[in-house]
């Protein structure tokens, strides 16, 4: 027996101005968030992108083909309440960021770690003014208080909308910098993905890529992709 799925129910798709923002209306009707709120999204760019994904909708509704609705649901039902507890999770990601602890063996990887991630900490010492401490091996390093503060400052600037792009540009890599660094256009999500699998790529390098875990990066990949893009619908028109 297959899944039950919703069916498309609507014939028009549009996105309209409403007060505080912009909404997407089915033949005439706003769209709600999962918990019945109202979805308010901030720019018209991301108004029109959801109507798109609503719009590409055939006879039955795949949420998976909708992660800017699914982006958008949580904006507003999950961070926009809970901003600092998420904005605190987000940053204890700086205490033990990837960028941090490389390899003390072999040294082509650590290497090409120093190689790859000493000009984001560069970056971030003199952009963020947040200096990490680095180390080799899986020892924890303690950074320093007022690094942390400063990076703890940085998310508490972000609107809730940012926050939620932030979320999976930090948790996938396992890097608070490599977010930020996405966030503020030093680069990519696809280079933040790249040198998130550092590591990884170079033992398949030795002993062969996994199908499994090649299928869970792309993944990864592709959610990135998501955030990165939701960053960009939030810059207003000008």
């Amino acid at each position: 027996m297959s899944e039950w799925a919703p069916r498309r129910f609507w014939t028009r798709t549009a996105a309209e101005p409403v007060a505080g923002g912009w909404q997407v209306t089915l033949d005439g009707k706003p769209i709600r968030t999962p918990g019945k709120l109202p979805l308010v999204l901030p720019t018209e760019a991301l108004a029109r992108a959801i109507a798109e994904e609503w719009d590409a909708q055939t006879d039955r509704i795949d949420p998976g083909a909708m992660p800017l609705t699914r982006a958008a649901n949580s904006a507003i039902e999950k961070v926009a309440p809970q901003f600092a507890a998420v904005a605190d999770m987000l940053a204890e990601y700086g205490g033990t960021d990837l960028l941090s602890y490389r390899a003390d063996h072999p040294e082509v990887l650590a290497t090409r770690q120093a190689a790859e991630w000493d000009p984001l900490i560069d970056w971030a010492a003199v952009a963020l003014k947040a200096p990490l401490r680095i180390t080799e091996g899986v020892i924890p390093v303690p950074q320093d208080p007022a690094t942390l503060a400063r990076l703890r400052d940085r998310l508490d600037r972000l609107t809730p909308w940012q926050l939620t792009a932030l979320h999976d540009l930090v948790t996938l890599p396992g890097s608070l910098i490599l977010g930020l660094a996405v966030l503020e256009g030093r680069i990519d999500a696809a280079t933040a993905h790249r040198l998130a699998r550092l590591d990884e790529d170079y033992q398949a390098e030795q002993w062969g890529r996994d199908d499994e875990a090649e299928a869970a990066a792309a993944a990864r990949l592709d959610a990135m992709r998501v955030a990165e893009r939701l960053l960009a619908l939030l810059v207003p028109a000008v």
